[in-house]
């Protein structure tokens, strides 16, 4: 997208702040353990959890859905986020957690003060061009910087037809991440500042009703900048479209996804 429509679209959610709070799915402990890095516990009393200890940055944090899974794994957590509507949300949520207002590109932290990055669901928002050099300059030598996305699983029949309803405007899915992923090469990060990348796949789902899930649908960035009618029209079509299928139209049924990771360490 050009940088017009980045920016539309990436200051769009702070109006269902709430609304993504609830609906968007969380990412599996198997995945952010990886982003971690290689036994991030491996020191630390397994008691306290298998992060314990570690300073981790959750950047472009939204409401707090990754914040929640490092907290469960025993991190101290900083979470920095643009838009004050999210980042209230996540204050209300998780007040465990530090929360401060900041982007990727000027993060409010100190040099070297953080052992990992992660960035759920948002490292596309960002300005790469600045945000690595910044990101970097707050990540001690040797800490990982991983992106975490969750994609809807269209190898599953029904989930592919949903995308072709709702036309893109769902959360990509595993077919369109793997091809961006193969463009993804493994200097992405900049060889000065971090060494190669590395890319894992992790199986996940989320429990979703037909409901939930348009709920969930109404909180992605392609539907919330559209015109109300043709906003409404689209949701009614993948409603539709979800009544009709035995998989989705009788009570609760899991949503496959695939969570998709890169992590990269600095230098």
């Amino acid at each position: 997208m050009d940088e017009d429509e980045r920016l539309r679209r990436g200051s769009s959610f702070g109006a269902v702040a709430e609304a993504y709070a609830d609906h968007r799915p969380d990412y599996p402990r198997a995945a952010v353990l990886w982003a971690l890095g290689p036994s991030p516990g491996a020191v630390r009393p397994a008691a306290a959890g298998p992060a314990a200890g570690l300073r981790v940055v959750d950047l472009g944090a939204g409401t707090g859905k990754l914040t929640e899974v490092l907290l469960g794994l025993g991190a101290t957590v900083t979470a920095v986020e643009p838009d004050p509507d999210m980042l209230g949300e996540l204050r209300r949520r998780f007040p465990r957690a530090r929360a401060l207002r900041g982007c990727a590109e000027e993060i409010p932290l100190p040099d070297a003060s953080a052992d990992a990055v992660l960035c759920g669901q948002a490292m596309h928002w960002f300005d790469m061009d600045r945000a690595i050099p910044e990101i970097a300059r707050v990540l001690v030598s040797g800490g990982p910087l991983a992106g975490l996305w969750n994609a809807d699983d269209d190898r599953v029949e029904w989930g592919a037809g949903m995308q072709s309803i709702a036309r893109e405007a769902a959360a990509p899915s595993l077919s369109r991440r793997r091809s961006e992923a193969a463009d993804f090469g493994v200097d992405q990060f900049g060889l000065e500042l971090f060494g190669p990348a590395e890319r894992a796949d992790f199986a996940h789902g989320q429990a979703r009703t037909a409901d939930s899930l348009v709920a969930l649908l109404a909180t992605h960035s392609r539907i919330l900048v559209m015109p109300p009618a043709q906003r409404s029209s689209l949701l009614a079509e993948v409603a539709g479209y979800l009544a009709s299928r035995p998989e989705t139209a009788n009570g609760a049924f899991t949503l496959p996804m695939v969570t998709m990771a890169v992590r990269a360490v600095r230098r």
